[in-house]
């Protein structure tokens, strides 16, 4: 692919991964015989999807994982939410969102709105949610997506105003449907601390498609639709559906086979999909891939790090260097993923507005290794080899492979004794407690909250980060906020670009890869296909048979 030192902007169709995350990216599906499919009609089958995708809290404000928000996104209200085939922000519980002034974004509610326990749902409910979110401020929640947010405003019952610091903020549309936007019930949640899930099912704070019936964590979910949604999506093509969670994608992969479950989705190994792609029983499919996996760096703890004994910000930073010098993220895609994954060579994926290849220029050889610029970096900070480094990986979380791909990146970085790697995993209910303050170095897979080049920076880059990994570069900081209310597209653009180039430098996170979205589906399910788009948000209220 042709680029340019530092600043060639990527192609949005990608060589590889184009054409295997378009395959089965079709738009809306076909509703059932007799039914609307999501728009006024429903069939009586209950549908089952199959997971290793683990929950952590049913609290928005208490979690900021992928396998939180598909439950979330099934249960809750939001202001503005995206139709399957989309990701461009509608209205959904709203009538009318928009900025009032540069600083104001006004938002309009349908009035008559209810909670399936019978409350209210009104202007108080939006400004509870966002207020604590903001107040609680949890470290595994995503109240960082809210930095520009100042203050929220209920007037009247209807009408809410979200007062920001910036103005004319090109991404706060968004960020209203992303993790941060489900809303809750403000006479259910506490202002000031997060709600455990007991207590969320047996207030039946719900207002999305669906309410919960039935609550095992982590082992099954009951879903049944909710007459009261008056939102976006309409009534789900399915009146049940369930979410089943697996220990071990071996028995995901069997159940689809057997036709136990309708879905399976998140994750199968690349070994597994191959295989079912070939099975007649059921449907592989494949949708529009945002999805980067990194290693982070705790600025902390790390060697060399700020709160260590031999504290020492440049060798710190030339360890994160010549890490980067030592990956080999095409053998690890090819070996391990079978080229369902390619290498990443930068903070935002290919295809995004903005993205660019820093990474590729800055370390290695056109891509791959180089032992000689590892070895060099090092020499020139004064640090001595082998350097021993802790880096923690997830076993469930991010799919069966990542052991492999683990243990790529440990021979890859003690390629030549630069380093000496002590490798351990953890499952990810504990993983995600312990990762700010407990891992020097660790496994991170991202997907997107909105479909934003600003999504792969400011959750990560800006100071006070979902991280909590100690960077905090203020120049960086200061484009992140400018590149987020750049109204200019083309001055936007090179504002991302910049802020790619100088995080490249700095290296708080190593990108490795970039992936797609893949579910493998029954022979006789239908709609599935439509909710692999951009928006990473995964409809049951599609699915039917």
């Amino acid at each position: 692919m042709a680029r340019k030192k530092n600043g060639m902007r990527l192609a949005a169709a990608v060589i590889g991964i184009s054409a295997l995350a378009l395959t089965g990216c079709t738009g809306p599906a076909a509703s059932p015989e007799g039914s609307e499919g999501g728009d006024g009609g429903t069939t009586s089958a209950p549908i089952t999807l199959g997971t290793t995708d683990k929950t952590t809290s049913l609290d928005p404000a208490g979690s900021y994982d992928n396998g939180s928000f598909m439950v979330m996104n099934q249960i809750y209200p939001f202001l503005l939410n995206s139709k399957p085939g989309s990701a461009e922000p509608e209205n959904d519980m709203a009538v009318s969102a928009e900025f009032s002034t540069p600083t104001e974004y006004t938002v309009k509610l349908k009035p008559g709105l209810k909670w399936a326990n019978g409350s209210d749902l009104d202007s108080k409910d939006v400004k509870h949610t966002f207020d604590r979110q903001v107040k609680i401020n949890d470290p595994n929640g995503p109240a960082s997506l809210l930095g520009n947010l100042d203050s929220v405003e209920a007037p009247d019952a209807t009408t809410v105003v979200f007062k920001l610091k910036s103005g004319n903020d090109q991404t706060f549309p968004q960020v209203l449907t992303s993790p941060v936007g489900p809303i809750v019930d403000d006479e259910l949640f506490p202002a000031d601390e997060i709600l455990d899930d007991d207590a969320i099912i047996s207030g039946e704070g719900f207002a999305g498609q669906y309410t919960i019936e039935s609550f095992a964590k982590n082992s099954l979910i009951s879903l049944k639709a909710y007459e009261g949604y008056q939102g976006l999506l309409g009534e789900p093509a399915n009146t049940e559906a369930n979410i089943k969670y697996y220990a071990d994608s071996n028995n995901l992969k069997l159940d689809v086979q057997q036709g136990n479950i309708d879905v399976a989705w998140r994750s199968l190994s690349p070994t597994d999909v191959e295989d079912l792609s070939k099975d007649s029983n059921v449907q592989v499919l494949k949708g529009a891939g945002g999805e980067l996996r990194y290693i982070v760096f705790n600025f902390d703890i790390m060697p060399f790090g700020a709160k260590t004994s031999d504290a020492d910000e440049k060798k710190s930073q030339a360890v994160r260097q010549a890490a980067a010098n030592l990956l080999d993220r095409q053998a690890i895609a090819t070996q391990v993923y079978k080229d369902t994954y390619i290498p990443a060579y930068s903070y935002v994926p290919a295809g995004f507005t903005g993205a660019i290849e820093p990474l590729k220029d800055m370390y290695g050889e056109d891509g791959g290794p180089s032992l000689d610029k590892a070895k060099a970096v090092l020499k020139d900070a004064g640090v001595d080899a082998p350097i021993t480094l802790k880096l923690q990986y997830n076993p469930d979380h991010y799919g069966p492979s990542s052991g492999d791909e683990y243990a790529m990146v440990k021979n890859q970085l003690e390629e030549g004794g630069l380093f000496k790697v002590d490798l351990q995993s953890t499952e990810w209910v504990t993983y995600q407690k312990s990762r700010v303050t407990d891992y020097p170095a660790y496994q991170l897979g991202w997907f997107p909250d909105y479909s934003d080049a600003d999504n792969f920076l400011s959750p990560f880059f800006a100071k006070d980060n979902f991280l909590g990994n100690g960077y905090d570069n203020a120049e960086v900081g200061k484009l992140i906020n400018e590149q987020r209310v750049e109204t200019d597209r083309d001055k936007r653009t090179e504002l991302i670009e910049e802020i790619q180039t100088k995080v490249a430098e700095d290296l708080s996170t190593l990108p490795i890869l970039q992936g797609a979205q893949v579910a493998v589906v029954g022979a006789d399910v239908k709609g599935v296909e439509s909710t692999l788009d951009a928006s990473f948000k995964f409809r049951l209220g599609v699915v039917f048979k």
